[in-house]
C-alpha cells in the first residue's frame, strides 16, 4: 500500500476513535448544552472550544494514568518546590497593590507607554524606568571566595558549663540559648558552580548575643592550607581561573601546592573521601584557628572550636557526584532547605579544646599553625552546647547573599591567638564586606547586633546609612551623654618580644600530620580511592611539577608516593 493510502488508514482510524471517546463520554458533553435547543458545545462547529474539548476528552481516555499520575506528582513535590504556593497560601489570596518604587500605585504594567502601538517608548514612562533602572543595579559583587551558599537560623544551647575557661555570656549557664545564623558554602566556584565540587566547605556561625555579634568563621576541616596571609591571594587565585583562558588551570592549581609543602595535610584531606561531603547537613565544622578564651578573673586559656554533626558523616565518591553535578548543581542547598521545611532539624554538638598557656609555650611545635591539629588524646575534646538549625531564610538575598562574618567580630571572653593567618582574616573580611556592602553593612537586619542600642558609637553616615544616631554627640570626649567606655570588658594584657623582620618558617615538620593521617586514619579502600582522586587531577599538570608534587607525597610515606607513580603512569604520564 501507498504511503498515501496508510495515511488514510490512520485518518479515518483516529476520527473513527474520537467519535467512539465522544459517544463514550456523552453525559459529561451533554453538560456543557446551551439551553432550550439542547445543542451540546461539543458538537457545535461554531463553538472555538470545540476542538480543545475533544482534545481533553481523548487524552482524558487515551492518557488517563499520565494525567492522574501528574496530578499526584504535583501534590507530592519537595519543599523547596512548592515555595510559592506557600507564599500564596500564608498571604490568604489577598494581593496588594502593584507600587512603584516611590510608593505610586500602578494603573497599567502589561504594556510600555508609547506613542501609537509600534511608536517609541516616552522618556515620562516612569513605570519602565523604575523597573529597568533597579533591575540594572540588582546584582552586587559576589564574594570573591565562598561565592556559592546556602543558609539557616536557629540557636546554640549551653549543655555544659566552661565559665572556668570563658567569661562571654554565649557560655554563661546551662541551659542558654542564643539565637544563630549559619552560612555554608563551596570554596573556589562562582555563584553557579556545582555545590558537590571537590572543595572545602565554609562552615560560618554567626552569634547573636546580648554583648554583640560573635562570628565563628571556620571551614569543614580542621586546618587550612598555608599559615601566613600573605599567601592568600595567591593561593585562592589558583583555586579560580587562568586570567587568558578564562578556565581551572591544573599547572596554576598544582604548582602553588607542590612549592609549598604545608598544603599537604589539607591536599591530603581534600582528596580523600572528605573533599565532597554529601550536603552540608552530613559534614562537621571547625573554627580551624586557635582562639584566646578569657574568664571572669581575666585568666587566659587557648581554645579550638569544633561541632560534630549529629546526623553522621556522610560523603560522595567522585563519579556520583560528578553525576549529581549535572542534575542537580543545587544539591546541597535543596538538601538543607527540605530537611529544615520538613522539620527534620540539623544539629551539631559544640566542642572546645583548651591549651593552658605554660603548654603552648613549651609545645613541641607552634601550637598556632593553622596547618597542624592539636592531638585529641592530649587535648581532648569538651562538650559545650548543641547547634540547632530550625528556620529557612525568609529571603536569599537578605539573609544568605547579604549575611556578612568577621572573624573580628568577637565577645568579651574571647580574643584573637597570634595564629598568622588569623591576624590577616582579622582585617580582610570586614574590608571585603564594606565593597561588597557598604559601609554600613552592619546595619542590615541580619547583621545587626542582637541588642539594640540607640547610640552605639561615633561611626556616622556613608552610604546608605538608616540609622545614623539621631542625634547624638558624634564625637569623643563629649559633656552632652555620648556612650562611655566599659572598663569591665578590659581584656589581660599580655607580652610579646622578638625582632621585627619577615620569617620564613624554618625546619617545621609539614609532613609529620600528614602521614599520621595516610597510615592511622585512613582504611585501604579510603587509600585506593585518594591516590586515584589525586591521579586524576594531577595528571592535568605539567610533568616537572608533577614530580615535585610526587616528591611531596614521598615525604609522607614511600607506599603513597610509589602508588601515585603507578597510577600516574597507568594514567600516560611519563615519569
Amino acid at each position: 500500500m501507498s504511503k498515501i493510502g496508510w495515511g488514510l488508514v490512520l485518518l479515518v482510524r483516529a476520527i473513527t476513535l474520537g467519535r467512539w471517546v465522544l459517544t463514550r463520554n456523552a453525559v459529561p458533553a451533554r453538560a456543557y448544552s446551551t439551553g432550550r435547543r439542547r445543542t451540546s458545545v461539543l458538537l457545535s462547529n461554531n463553538t472555538p472550544n470545540t476542538l480543545a474539548f475533544r482534545q481533553f476528552l481523548l487524552r482524558r481516555y487515551c492518557c488517563k494514568n499520565q494525567v492522574e499520575d501528574e496530578e499526584m506528582s504535583a501534590t507530592k513535590r519537595e519543599p523547596a518546590a512548592e515555595q510559592l504556593t506557600e507564599y500564596k497560601k500564608y498571604s490568604k489570596g489577598e494581593r496588594p497593590v502593584l507600587l512603584t518604587g516611590n510608593g505610586a500605585p500602578i494603573a497599567e504594567k502589561k504594556a510600555s507607554l508609547t506613542v501609537g502601538p509600534h511608536g517609541p517608548i516616552l522618556l515620562q514612562d516612569f513605570v519602565y524606568l523604575d523597573e529597568i533602572s533597579h533591575f540594572n543595579r540588582e546584582r552586587i559583587p559576589e564574594r570573591v571566595v565562598h561565592a556559592k551558599g546556602a543558609g539557616a537560623f536557629g540557636y546554640f544551647e549551653v549543655t555544659h558549663d566552661i565559665t572556668r575557661y570563658c567569661k562571654a555570656k554565649v557560655f554563661s549557664s546551662i541551659g542558654k540559648r542564643t539565637p544563630i545564623a549559619v552560612r555554608f558554602s563551596t570554596v573556589g566556584g562562582e555563584s553557579g558552580s556545582p555545590d558537590t565540587a571537590r572543595d572545602p566547605r565554609g562552615f560560618a556561625v554567626k552569634f547573636y548575643t546580648e554583648e554583640g555579634i560573635w562570628d565563628l568563621v571556620g571551614n569543614n576541616t580542621p586546618i587550612f592550607f598555608i599559615k601566613d596571609p600573605l599567601f592568600f591571594p595567591s593561593f585562592i587565585h589558583t583555586q579560580k581561573r587562568n586570567p587568558v583562558t578564562h578556565l581551572k588551570d591544573a599547572d596554576m592549581f598544582w604548582d602553588f601546592l607542590s612549592l609549598r609543602p604545608e598544603t599537604t595535610h589539607q591536599v591530603m584531606i581534600l582528596f580523600s573521601d572528605r573533599g565532597i561531603p554529601d550536603g552540608y547537613r552530613h559534614m562537621n565544622g571547625y573554627g580551624s584557628h586557635t582562639f584566646k578564651l578569657v574568664n571572669s578573673s581575666n585568666e587566659i586559656i587557648y581554645c579550638k572550636f569544633h561541632y560534630k554533626t549529629d546526623q553522621g558523616i556522610k560523603n560522595i565518591f567522585s563519579d556520583k557526584a560528578a553525576e549529581i553535578s549535572s542534575s542537580d548543581p543545587d544539591y546541597s542547598i535543596r538538601d538543607l532547605y527540605n530537611a529544615i521545611a520538613t522539620s527534620n532539624y540539623p544539629t551539631w554538638t559544640f566542642y572546645i579544646q583548651v591549651m593552658t598557656a605554660s603548654q603552648a609555650k613549651n609545645f613541641r611545635w607552634n601550637p598556632f599553625d593553622v596547618t597542624k591539629v592539636w592531638p585529641h588524646d592530649e587535648y581532648p575534646l569538651m562538650p559545650v552546647g548543641k547547634l540547632v538549625l530550625d528556620r529557612n531564610p525568609d529571603n536569599y538575598f537578605n539573609d544568605v547573599e547579604q549575611i556578612a562574618f568577621d572573624p573580628a567580630h568577637m565577645v568579651p571572653g574571647i580574643e584573637p591567638s597570634p595564629d598568622k593567618l588569623l591576624q590577616g582574616r582579622l582585617f580582610a573580611y570586614g574590608d571585603t564586606h564594606r565593597h561588597r556592602l557598604g559601609p554600613n553593612h552592619l546595619q542590615l537586619p541580619v547583621n545587626c547586633p542582637y541588642k539594640a542600642i540607640t547610640a552605639m558609637n561615633y561611626q556616622r553616615d556613608g552610604d546608605m546609612n538608616i540609622n545614623n544616631q539621631n542625634g547624638a554627640p558624634n564625637y569623643y570626649p563629649n559633656s552632652f551623654g555620648g556612650p562611655l567606655e566599659c572598663p569591665a570588658v578590659r581584656s589581660p594584657s599580655f607580652s610579646v618580644s622578638g625582632d621585627v623582620d619577615r620569617y620564613e618558617p624554618q625546619n617545621e615538620d609539614d609532613f609529620g600530620q600528614p602521614t599520621l593521617f595516610w597510615r592511622r586514619v585512613l582504611n585501604a579502600d579510603e587509600k585506593t580511592r585518594l591516590v586515584d582522586n589525586i591521579v586524576s587531577s594531577l595528571k592535568n599538570a605539567s610533568t616537572f611539577i608533577i614530580e615535585r608534587a610526587v616528591k611531596n607525597f614521598t615525604e609522607v610515606d614511600a607506599d603513597l608516593g610509589k602508588r601515585l607513580t603507578d597510577g600516574l603512569r597507568k594514567a600516560g604520564v611519563q615519569i
